[in-house]
């Protein structure tokens, strides 16, 4: 099953729930069972199956009042939250960072997530523009997979946490790189120098991934093309050293956790980076180790970053983000 969120006809900040088609030309809107994304995970055990009927009629092409889906045109799929909680699971890219700037990588980071608690109030589309006012913010992308989650019980243990990952979806984790080293170094964390986050024009549930999804993590290249150029498709099945069975085991140590609660894998790596990278920073990384210093810039205002997931067939699974950066003035 495939869900998204359009904009409905009073412009809400919360939209309409539809049902997309699995090819993602159809949908059909969900108001008598869930107005929005967040009134049917608040009430998932009761509207997924009547969800379900409606995903399963719109593929029969049985019912009335559907209309064209236009990955172009929609929200967030849940575009405000109560919790986004984003990780760094691919442990390989944090080593590659700390290396390329000689810092040791300490043990714990092999055991033990991290994770840092995110601005959720309002989350941009997957084709809005990108606002930055300063070029030499470093302006950088960030290519991952997110799942929303059901309530999770405080001291959740990974054997339960896959229960409760209800949805998953693409993540495009908007990071000004340039402004990380002050944040960091008053140790308290970021804030200033993650502006956007944007999701996939459509969440899907585990189950629409079939074998590329093991309960946990999803086995299928994330491709991410700047300026028609691709930067890199690493597979975020491999490499991927904490799940988010884990992620969950982690986050939910010492409190609960609220339905619609979003987690983010963090940036999609793999060893050595053979099918490129998910973000420039990486590429910056590998430069530097290479060659001394990096060569690659940051984004620049006009750029075109798009992040993408095909299936095995070769099938878009979530609809494409596709964002331009553009400077906005103060005022």
């Amino acid at each position: 099953m495939k869900l998204a969120t359009v904009v409905d006809n009073i412009n809400s900040r919360d939209g309409q729930l539809v049902v997309v088609s699995r090819d993602l030309k159809t949908a059909v809107k969900t108001t008598e069972i869930a107005k929005t994304m967040q009134e049917a995970i608040d009430n998932w055990n009761v509207v997924e199956p009547q969800l379900r009927k409606v995903a399963e009629d719109l593929e029969k092409g049985v019912l009335e009042n559907t209309f064209g889906f236009s990955t172009a045109h929609v929200m967030s799929p849940i575009p405000r939250a109560y919790h986004w909680v984003d990780g760094s699971a691919y442990v390989t890219h944090v080593e590659l960072v700390r290396k390329a700037r000689g810092a040791e990588l300490p043990a714990s980071f092999w055991t033990d997530p991290l994770v840092y608690m995110g601005a959720s109030d309002a989350f941009i589309g997957p084709n809005d523009d990108i606002l930055v006012e300063n070029e030499e913010w470093g302006i950088d992308f960030e290519a991952e997979v997110a799942v929303i989650t059901d309530d999770i019980p405080a001291g959740t243990k990974t054997e339960q946490a896959q229960k409760h990952i209800k949805l998953v979806m693409l993540v495009n984790d908007v990071t000004l790189r340039n402004l990380i080293p002050n944040e960091l170094g008053k140790q308290f964390g970021f804030y200033q120098s993650k502006p956007w986050t944007s999701f996939s024009p459509v969440a899907v549930t585990p189950d629409e991934l079939g074998a590329s999804w093991d309960g946990a993590k999803v086995h299928l290249p994330l491709t991410s093309t700047l300026n028609e150029t691709k930067i890199g498709s690493p597979n975020a099945g491999i490499d991927m050293t904490f799940d988010f069975a884990r992620l969950i085991e982690h986050v939910s140590k010492t409190r609960s956790l609220t339905a619609g609660t979003i987690i983010g894998s963090g940036t999609v790596a793999n060893n050595g980076s053979p099918d490129g990278s998910s973000c420039l920073a990486e590429v910056r990384c590998l430069e530097t180790i290479q060659n001394g210093a990096p060569e690659t810039p940051y984004m620049k205002f006009g750029d075109t970053i798009e992040i993408e997931m095909l299936d095995q067939e070769g099938n878009s699974v979530f609809g494409k983000i596709k964002q331009k950066v553009v400077q906005y003035f103060p005022g």
